[in-house]
């Protein structure tokens, strides 16, 4: 098997070339070209297409599961119809898109409401199935992990100023990039109690914010320089809740699936 580690192809050209069974990491296709080739069967990960023009083109039997926005098909965007049917699907769901500091209260309650049923029925399963992986994804307790260096992140760092406040169970996203002091252990198989411990008082950190937010509060900005993750200067307090948000709906609708998948009694609750 050919192997092209760390090497610049820019300009290259492939015509008439089989890549079956191939595999891409970290590689750069930007500005690339492809016609008449075929991607059956492929599967992009964590991968970007800002820009992609897809142009005559035969989509069947297509997943999708992102981020969504200004896709136009055979000149409609989709992008609102896609939101407006998940909103149908789940109303609560609208709700985590808030506006005032009202709003990020009402939306915080709910995903908090909504993981302590996750937890419940995660609970019906046997310790072991909670560290079990279902098609490729985090198992249950790394996302609770993942959820956790979340907060701590966009919180606990960005919003409250604490420079380092990681916990040895914190799980950056796979792709991430990796940085001195921050944990990234995915080897470690906490119990759910032990994750759990952690978690609660992440969300109890979280909710302390969102009880005293005020509108005033909200539309401030705060920057944070010190080595470490995130940097970044001017960031609205805003986005930094609605990151938290966003990150508890999404990875609490993944873990509902997954728990389906392993047989955990009962329905995604709404």
């Amino acid at each position: 098997m050919d192997e092209f580690t760390d090497q610049d192809l820019t300009g290259a050209r492939f015509e008439g070339v089989t890549l079956r069974e191939t595999s891409f990491g970290e590689t750069t296709f930007e500005g690339a070209r492809f016609r008449r080739v075929r991607l059956d069967h492929t599967e992009f990960r964590a991968a970007t297409f800002h820009g992609a023009r897809l142009l005559g083109v035969e989509l069947v039997d297509v997943v999708i599961s992102g981020d969504v926005s200004n896709v136009v098909v055979n000149g409609v965007d989709i992008a609102p119809l896609v939101e407006a049917e998940l909103n149908r699907r789940d109303p609560e769901r609208a709700a985590m898109r808030p506006t005032d500091a009202d709003g990020f209260r009402a939306a915080w309650d709910i995903v908090r409401r909504r993981w302590d049923d996750t937890v419940a029925r995660a609970r019906t399963l046997p310790d072991e199935m909670l560290h079990a992986s279902v098609d490729g994804e985090w198992s249950f307790i790394e996302t609770l992990r993942h959820l956790g260096f979340a907060s701590a992140a966009w919180i606990e760092r960005m919003v409250l100023g604490e420079p380092s406040p990681w916990h040895p169970f914190d799980l950056p996203w796979d792709e991430a990039p990796g940085w001195d002091g921050i944990p990234w252990d995915r080897s470690l198989r906490p119990s759910l109690d032990e994750v759990l411990a952690v978690r609660r008082r992440r969300q109890d950190v979280v909710s302390e914010v969102m009880a005293t937010l005020d509108d005033e509060r909200l539309a401030a900005t705060v920057t944070r320089t010190e080595p470490g993750w995130p940097s970044a200067e001017g960031l609205p307090v805003s986005e930094c809740l609605s990151i938290v948000l966003i990150e508890e709906w999404e990875h609490r609708g993944f873990a509902e699936r997954d728990l389906g998948a392993l047989g955990a009694p009962g329905a995604p609750g709404a």
